[in-house]
């Protein structure tokens, strides 16, 4: 989820097609009836600026795709976004316990109005108490119907130019648990952890409690990257190429078929 510029060339087409099979995979906890309100976009017409060829199991194993962004986006195209397969969308809001994201309204109101859900995500600060930033962003993260699940983004940020620490796995454990609890009660849902496989396996993060995985892994399948780890999403690519979006972006898989996220979306919008 690290942010991708847009001035990355747009030049590079639409390569690599993704072939995506109408057929499930992963393991998802679904516990409701499919409600009708689902938005569900027809197959992935994406293409990737970097492709990689999976010697595994791929993404277009799985049905149900969509994307992640920021302000690097720039303004999108829903519509067209969703009419070449976005199902859902995780729009970046805030990080730490002062900064939100100048696109997050922008993408929050015109993904609703083209049908597509949509959730919000958080970027951990980790030179900030967790309480400070759950604060935040319930502030500025707005409790509407239909919302998907809210994410909290735990990643190390090496670039950062005010904070490079990097706190014992207790540390960070403990304070994503208070982050999770107070954003879950707000909310009445149950959060969703982003994170990559070494953020993950040093933080041995599969110790929290109360939570869903989406999971980068842009070379491998999760199931490698994360042995044994159950998730709902699958980030497989920092260079998506989707129609209605300027330039590279994040692309994701749902970890289940057309009608298990028709069920997902029925057991957990807000």
């Amino acid at each position: 989820m690290t942010p991708i510029m847009s001035g990355l060339m747009k030049a590079v087409g639409l390569v690599a097609l993704l072939g995506l099979a109408a057929c499930g995979g992963g393991s998802v906890g679904v516990h409701k009836q499919a409600g009708s309100s689902a938005a569900l976009a027809r197959a992935p017409s994406f293409g990737d600026a970097h492709p990689v060829a999976w010697t595994g199991q791929g993404p277009g194993a799985y049905p149900v795709h969509g994307i992640d962004l920021s302000r690097w986006q720039g303004a999108v195209d829903w519509r067209t976004a969703r009419a070449n397969g976005v199902s859902f969308a995780f729009i970046k809001a805030t990080e730490g316990g002062d900064r939100v994201d100048p696109g997050f309204a922008g993408h929050w109101t015109g993904a609703a109005a083209a049908g597509v859900p949509r959730g919000a995500y958080h970027f951990y600060y980790w030179c900030s108490p967790a309480s400070t930033q759950a604060a935040w962003f319930i502030a500025n993260v707005p409790r509407e119907r239909g919302a998907l699940p809210p994410v909290l983004d735990l990643e190390w940020n090496s670039a950062s130019p005010t904070c490079r620490t990097r706190p014992a796995p207790e540390v960070v454990r403990a304070e994503v648990q208070t982050w999770l609890n107070m954003v879950g009660r707000h909310f009445d849902q149950t959060p969703i952890i982003y994170t990559t496989p070494d953020f993950w396996e040093h933080n041995e993060l599969w110790k929290l409690r109360g939570m869903e995985k989406w999971l980068r892994a842009v070379t491998r399948h999760p199931s490698e990257a994360y042995p044994g780890t159950d998730w709902s999403f699958w980030q497989y690519s920092g260079t998506g190429l989707v129609p209605g979006v300027q330039g590279p972006v994040d692309v994701n898989a749902f970890a289940g078929s057309r009608e298990a996220w028709a069920r997902w979306v029925a057991d957990r919008a807000l």
